[in-house]
């Protein structure tokens, strides 16, 4: 019980700050951005953002931080993600992958070994896996486990954008970024920092930088396949 009174204080001090952030949005909301992050305790999916505004980032979440989910007439595009897009205006959505990602780690291990794992979990792993199957196919053959795993979690980001980008649900006009957040020193020693490696499908590092010089420090990629 002591770890549930700790975070009922830190609740209570929460509320103290944003006793007054949430007038302009009590009644609807028009998120600028739609976020889908992997569920993982060490990926902090506002504060990598600096978010502390109620109302401006509509934020999903889920092991393999996908876009995808099956329904009785296959993949489409998942309802938490496309719900923002659909009815609040939101313009503009984010993939954000992250180093040491878990789900990519076991879903590899599912296509090159074969995992068991409790039923809610296959599930995502096999939501994963179609995706991810090429890829794997692809690595180069002188990585690394460490570095297998991380090119692939820029591949899979790649994916959910290109799914995004490729379904009827979302109009064209909304931008797809694909992101990679980093708290293992694999792109640089700024840990928590994010690197763009996806603009509406170019993934070209050079392309990407000649177009948008204002991020092109946080342009980065370790695999462009």
């Amino acid at each position: 019980m002591q770890l549930l009174v700790d975070l009922l204080e830190r609740n209570w001090e929460h509320a103290e700050a944003f006793q007054d952030r949430f007038d302009s949005v009590q009644d609807a909301q028009e998120p600028d951005v739609v976020t889908v992050c992997c569920s993982d305790s060490r990926v902090l999916q506002d504060q990598m953002w600096g978010n502390e505004d109620p109302g401006h980032i509509f934020t999903c979440g889920n092991i393999g931080n996908r876009v995808v989910q099956r329904t009785a007439a296959g993949e489409a595009v998942s309802g938490d993600v496309l719900y923002p897009i659909e009815h609040t205006g939101t313009k503009t959505a984010v993939v954000v992958g992250h180093t040491g990602c878990g789900a990519v780690t076991a879903t590899y291990d599912e296509i090159t070994d074969g995992l068991s794992e409790p039923a809610g979990i296959e599930h995502c792993l096999g939501l994963l896996k179609p995706h991810l199957e090429a890829g794997v196919d692809a690595l180069p053959d002188d990585l690394d486990r460490t570095e297998a795993i991380n090119r692939l979690v820029e591949y899979n980001v790649d994916r959910q954008v290109a799914f995004l980008r490729e379904s009827d649900d979302v109009p064209a006009d909304v931008d797809v970024i694909g992101v990679v957040y980093d708290f293992q020193d694999v792109y640089s020693d700024r840990r928590g920092e994010i690197q763009v490696i996806n603009v509406n499908g170019e993934t070209a590092v050079k392309t990407l930088r000649d177009d948008h010089p204002a991020i092109e420090s946080r342009i980065e990629r370790l695999w462009e396949y």
